[in-house]
């Protein structure tokens, strides 16, 4: 039974974020999405929005959970048993990015794999970032998030007008 991990900030949780979910736990026994809490990032949504976007996301599915992550992955793993890291590639930038700190994970816990899942290519476009700043603008992002991720997006940029 091989434990994974799916790190990340997940500032908003997008559907290709979902769609990488959904083909990893057909794999694994066990998923642990680990939202980052990173201190030198600023997050539109908080921590605990965060988790509980995660959590009722991921309800339908018996074996995923979803924590909070305040140290390193590969500590987290360690601490966790997790042997795996998941981590969602849409492009060449990304895979040298995340291919760089599979080395470095690997270098701090030489247990731990790194597995790289290619972005299906309805979601070759979903960044956080991009959907945060069209959010702002008042544009429509509903074929880019869940639908309880579209309406608190809403709910931000309109309080901060």
């Amino acid at each position: 039974m091989v434990k994974a991990l799916f790190p990340g900030s997940f500032d908003p949780p997008t559907y290709g974020h979902l769609n990488i979910l959904e083909r990893a736990r057909s794999i694994f026994a066990e998923i642990d999405v680990v939202i980052a809490d990173n201190r030198n990032k600023k997050y539109l949504f908080s921590e605990e929005e965060r988790l509980t976007f995660m959590r009722e996301l991921t309800a339908p599915w018996s074996n995923v959970e979803v924590h909070v992550c305040r140290s390193l992955i590969v500590d987290y793993a360690r601490e966790t048993g997790a042997k795996v890291l998941i981590r969602g590639i849409r492009n060449t930038a990304d895979f040298s990015y995340e291919f760089d700190l599979s080395l470095l994970n690997s270098s701090l816990n030489p247990e731990i794999e790194t597995l790289f899942f290619p972005t299906d290519s309805r979601f070759f476009l979903l960044k956080s970032s991009a959907i945060k700043e069209l959010a702002s603008f008042g544009g429509d992002v509903c074929d880019m998030v869940p639908a309880i991720v579209e309406k608190a997006l809403k709910e931000k940029f309109r309080s901060s007008e």
